[in-house]
């Protein structure tokens, strides 16, 4: 269980059959973003889901009948950082094998892409969205955190 008071972030990852790497690694993905922002006081919760799981999520909340890789959901309100991020593991593994990187890297991409949403970034949807200010911030962070590993 993480500890509060440590520094008033708290940060809980659901994932059956991964590391405790990648955990980790989800984990710092998930701080460095809160961080990025000063958020000094937060809490987020992580959770890997099958396809099945995420595409209900997809179907049910965003009206999409589809597996999707990231789903997140800001339940604080102004100033209050509390937010949950679902990620689809397979999906994940589709688009890791496809960039030709390891899925613990996609996880933490993904992971930050989520936290970014929580703390209210949004990105257009379509090809655009690859040159969007979320996804440079997005990509930065993802750099950053695998030069302090």
């Amino acid at each position: 269980m993480p500890d509060p008071s440590r520094d008033g972030v708290v940060i809980t990852v659901n994932a059956e059959d991964v590391t405790p790497t990648v955990v980790e690694m989800i984990e710092r993905g998930v701080r460095a973003a809160l961080s990025n922002e000063g958020a000094s006081q937060a809490e987020v919760s992580v959770t890997l889901l099958d396809d099945s799981g995420i595409e209900k999520m997809n179907a049910t909340y965003l009206d999409r009948d589809r597996p999707t890789d990231v789903i997140a959901f800001s339940l604080g309100g102004p100033g209050d950082v509390l937010g949950d991020v679902y990620i689809g593991f397979a999906q994940a593994e589709r688009q890791s094998a496809e960039h030709g990187e390891a899925i613990g890297i996609e996880l933490l991409r993904l992971a930050i892409h989520g936290t970014l949403h929580v703390l209210g970034y949004d990105h257009p949807d379509g090809p655009e969205r690859w040159d969007s200010s979320m996804f440079s911030l997005q990509e930065r962070l993802l750099a950053e955190v695998l030069d302090a590993a």
